[in-house]
């Protein structure tokens, strides 16, 4: 059952004066743990980032999968690929994977770009971060935020006290091209897209470099950026463990 379903049937939303940002923190309530990760580590694990790249899809959950203890989230610009690339790296790891806008649609019953409209940024922020809260708190999941969720004070000591974070970082021309390619994004609605990304980059940048790993988004095949996501999964687990 999809979440905007089991909201449905648990009458979470509501039409008219109770959707927006009121109903975000009720969507904790309707979110189930996904299933366990897998538990291998090691020279399997690297050797298996090869066969990733020509590995058909339906064959990339038989991987033996990193063993995470804790949710891992991704950051960055709009048109980093967050969502894409969130969903085939929850894959690899056998984790049950979040989308913070979906969720956040789902609980409000409109878009963010209606939410942005009638109730402004820094209420929507509010609101994102209570969601954010709610589906940290459970299972390790992997979780695409939104490109601003973390200049919001709360939410960046949450995802800094229990989860550990990923930049996908991404130059500015690339972002335009991916960004721009469907009109969803409210922060582009007005005004020049390269003008208006470049400058939201340059203040979100010291925001992003807080996050436990940095990850170049490849071009081309999203497989490509996934491999190095779990190679420096890899190595940063190991330091972790290290003596």
């Amino acid at each position: 059952m999809t979440t905007m379903a089991m909201a449905k049937r648990k009458g979470m939303l509501h039409s008219g004066h109770e959707s927006g940002p009121a109903v975000l923190d009720q969507l904790g309530g309707i979110l189930k743990d996904g299933p366990p990760s897998g538990s291998a580590t090691g020279a399997s694990v690297r050797a298996s980032l090869k066969l990733w790249r020509v590995m058909p899809a339906s064959r990339r959950k038989v991987l033996p999968a990193l063993s995470i203890d804790r949710p891992i989230v991704l950051v960055g610009m709009m048109g980093a690929g967050k969502t894409t690339i969130g969903r085939r790296l929850a894959d690899a790891l056998a984790l049950p994977f979040h989308d913070a806008d979906a969720e956040i649609e789902a609980a409000a019953g409109m878009s963010v770009s209606e939410l942005f409209e009638k109730h402004g940024e820094e209420s929507f922020r509010q609101g994102e971060a209570k969601v954010i809260a709610r589906l940290l708190s459970g299972a390790p999941i992997v979780l695409a935020t939104g490109g601003g969720a973390p200049t919001n004070a709360e939410t960046r000591k949450l995802v800094a006290d229990c989860a550990m974070s990923i930049w996908l970082r991404a130059d500015v021309d690339t972002l335009v091209k991916r960004a721009t390619r469907r009109p969803t994004r409210p922060l582009l609605s007005k005004g020049d897209p390269h003008a208006t990304i470049a400058r939201l980059l340059a203040e979100r940048t010291p925001y992003y470099e807080s996050a436990t790993l940095t990850v170049d988004s490849q071009p081309g095949a999203h497989g490509k950026t996934v491999a190095a996501i779990l190679a420096a999964l890899h190595a940063h687990l190991a330091a972790e463990a290290a003596p």
